[in-house]
């Protein structure tokens, strides 16, 4: 019998904590599928002609997700809503860059990644991202399950599912 995908992706992503490297190239094209469905949702409804595309938004976040060192991976959910993290941080950095480069810092050049659309104007996707911070010192579990529903694209029953397994891990060690 074929080993279920949710294990054989937190397997994986333990032998990578782990130092096997073999296990980050293995799980690569499991969970590419997954993050380039993240990424779609998070450029839907874009303008016409964008120059950002969900892989260089998914190649992005992988690299990102790649340098992590602090975290205890501990399964698929909480992978990708460190994903749906990275997507953020990555939409909101670019929106910033593009707002200081309309203000006159860096007029010589752009940087590479400037083209990177996001789902709200640079000022509103700012704006959502401190209200998001708010939130999370009000009610962190809010602030995450409405970051995983934007920036993720996340059902809300995999929202709580995540959340579920967070809990489970934490009273169990």
């Amino acid at each position: 019998m074929a080993e279920p995908p949710d294990s054989r992706v937190t397997a994986l992503l333990r032998a990578w904590q782990n130092g096997d490297p073999r296990a980050g190239e293995e799980l690569g094209p499991l969970v590419y599928a997954e993050l380039r469905r993240m990424a779609r949702v998070k450029l839907r409804g874009e303008r016409a002609g964008h120059t950002l595309q969900p892989t260089a938004l998914v190649h992005e976040a992988w690299l990102r997700l790649m340098q992590q060192e602090r975290v205890d991976w501990r399964n698929r959910a909480q992978f990708f809503a460190i994903a749906a993290q990275a997507m953020r941080r990555i939409l909101v950095d670019s929106a910033r860059r593009r707002q200081a480069f309309k203000r006159g810092a860096g007029a010589d050049h752009r940087p590479l990644d400037d083209a990177i659309p996001s789902p709200l104007p640079d000022g509103r996707l700012i704006a959502l991202d401190a209200a998001l911070d708010r939130l999370a010192v009000l009610d962190p579990r809010q602030a995450r399950v409405v970051e995983l529903r934007f920036f993720g694209g996340i059902a809300v029953e995999d929202a709580a599912r995540a959340w579920l397994f967070k809990e489970i891990d934490g009273e169990h060690g």
